[in-house]
């Protein structure tokens, strides 16, 4: 949440010449509301049963950069399909992501105490980060350009 994902992916995509793809953005299209209104009006699994869905089509038929919400990687399947595959992990500590997002409202799992939650979030997640990443790249007092340059010089990729 907040490491710039989007962003950076963008500028990715941009650099190698080839498309970007927001499997969060595609569930907001397919269902034609906000993920945080998913996890309120119909709950966390299913939101997660979208989220894998949608993360096994992107998969299968994009060929350009891909970003995957910050709890895609919890599904096993999910870390299964993303193995072999140039991953890059975009790390940041807390107080980073306070400086970029404030840890509002829009993010329904730091509701309450978004600090502690955060904390909570990524040491239950930061392994399987690491698990699926063929890089990590920390993104803390960088900007998206020096991060994208950061991933396309650790992943070994060329600039187009």
């Amino acid at each position: 949440m907040g490491s710039g994902k989007s962003t950076v992916g963008e500028l990715i995509a941009q650099r190698l010449g080839v498309s970007y793809r927001d499997t969060d953005a595609d569930i907001v299209a397919a269902q034609g509301r906000e993920i945080s209104d998913i996890f309120v009006d119909e709950g966390e699994p299913y939101f997660r049963e979208l989220e894998r869905e949608a993360v096994a089509a992107a998969v299968a038929g994009h060929e350009g950069v891909l970003a995957l919400g910050g709890g895609a990687v919890l599904d096993e399947k999910t870390r299964e399909l993303l193995t072999g595959l140039p991953v890059a992990y975009l790390s940041m500590d807390v107080e980073e992501a306070v400086k970029r997002v404030g840890l509002g409202a829009a993010r329904p799992l730091l509701a309450v105490n978004p600090r502690r939650q955060w904390r909570e979030l990524m040491d239950a997640r930061r392994p399987l980060y690491t698990e699926v990443a063929r890089v990590v790249v920390a993104t803390d007092d960088r900007t998206p350009e020096e991060v994208a340059q950061a991933v396309l010089d650790a992943l070994e990729l060329k600039n187009a």
